[in-house]
């Protein structure tokens, strides 16, 4: 899909612990469709996890959105994390993202 072009995803599992990294380079625009579609699942699922707003001061290219749950006995932040993805038209992660 073009958006992962744009996009890229990194998704992250241990025991109890699941993160989802969204890498959109310098782009604002990217930066707040992915804010807004963070925001539009957390109030369809009420689930509230750790968001991050990671940002490179050395590199404008290296920008990106954490999202994190601690303490998820049932994984159900995968189906948080599935949730966006799909809303961001996001069909695939990446093996490797900074």
């Amino acid at each position: 899909m073009e958006k992962c072009r744009e996009i890229k995803a990194d998704v992250r599992m241990e025991e109890r612990y699941e993160g989802l990294n969204l890498l959109f380079g310098d782009c604002p625009d990217l930066k707040k469709e992915i804010l807004d579609v963070i925001d539009e699942v957390k109030k369809e699922t009420g689930m509230t996890p750790f968001i991050y707003d990671k940002v490179s001061n050395d590199r404008k290219d290296i920008q990106a959105i954490y999202i994190e749950f601690h303490d998820d006995v049932h994984r159900t932040g995968g189906d948080f994390f599935e949730k966006i993805l799909k809303k961001l038209e996001i069909d695939h992660c990446e093996d490797t993202v900074c």
